[in-house]
């Protein structure tokens, strides 16, 4: 399998880089061909702007996704993105990997996306949810946050989980085709022992290795509403 890491943290030495590279480690040794975007480490610009097209189809006023999909058929994105494209479209698995900024994912994170989940190859018209771009792979997320596991839940101090990772499970992976996996969560970060880091990696390597187990998150399908996407 060909396994797309997009690492998204400016420390080498953090947590989240551990756990990028310990992905890197399991998943190799089980003979997956791993490729990592280290995106603070690349310098990857994150802002979308004119400059991610070699040439406009409308140099008046910039309809960014519309430019995209232009750009996507005559082969017109800027290099650093096609680069990207070319990535993900290689890839079996996407496994996101981040420290949970603001209940959301950082900044250069989100541009990434913003940049490469090009319409016209992620989605378009509606080519989205199990008719997107990429149906056929799959996706996961990996991050670190400083909360307790119990401030997460129905009743919980910050509520469910579930519910603040919906604009990137739902909104963005799901959206453009992926098959959504369980996320791999590491709690209260900061604050605990060496001893419990070293364990959570090792519970992050038996997730790893569970892969083919895991029970993919649910999401719509285009064909339980109509033409006008209303709920049969």
């Amino acid at each position: 399998m060909n396994i797309l890491i997009v690492h998204a943290h400016p420390e080498p030495l953090s947590f989240t880089t551990a756990l990028k590279d310990q992905a890197v480690r399991v998943l190799e040794q089980q003979g997956h061909h791993v490729e990592v975007s280290d995106l603070y480490a690349m310098n990857f610009n994150p802002v979308a702007s004119r400059e991610d097209f070699t040439t406009l189809k409308n140099e008046e006023y910039l309809n960014y996704a519309l430019e995209q999909r232009h750009a996507s058929q005559q082969k017109l994105l800027s290099t650093d993105i096609q680069s990207e494209i070319e990535k993900v479209q290689k890839a079996d698995l996407l496994i996101l990997n981040f420290p949970m900024y603001w209940t959301s994912i950082p900044a250069i994170l989100k541009g990434w996306i913003d940049r490469v989940f090009v319409s016209g190859i992620f989605y378009g018209g509606k080519r989205f949810y199990n008719h997107g771009g990429m149906v056929g792979k799959k996706a996961m997320l990996s991050f670190t946050l400083g909360g307790r596991d119990h401030m997460f839940g129905e009743n919980a101090i910050h509520g469910s989980l579930e519910n603040l990772l919906l604009p990137i499970q739902r909104g963005t992976l799901a959206y453009v085709g992926f098959e959504v996996l369980p996320p791999f969560i590491a709690y209260h970060v900061p604050y605990i022992s060496l001893e419990a880091r070293q364990q959570m990696l090792l519970d992050y390597a038996k997730h790893l290795q569970s892969l083919d187990q895991l029970d993919a998150l649910v999401f719509p399908k285009l064909e339980q509403f109509d033409e006008r996407l209303y709920p049969l």
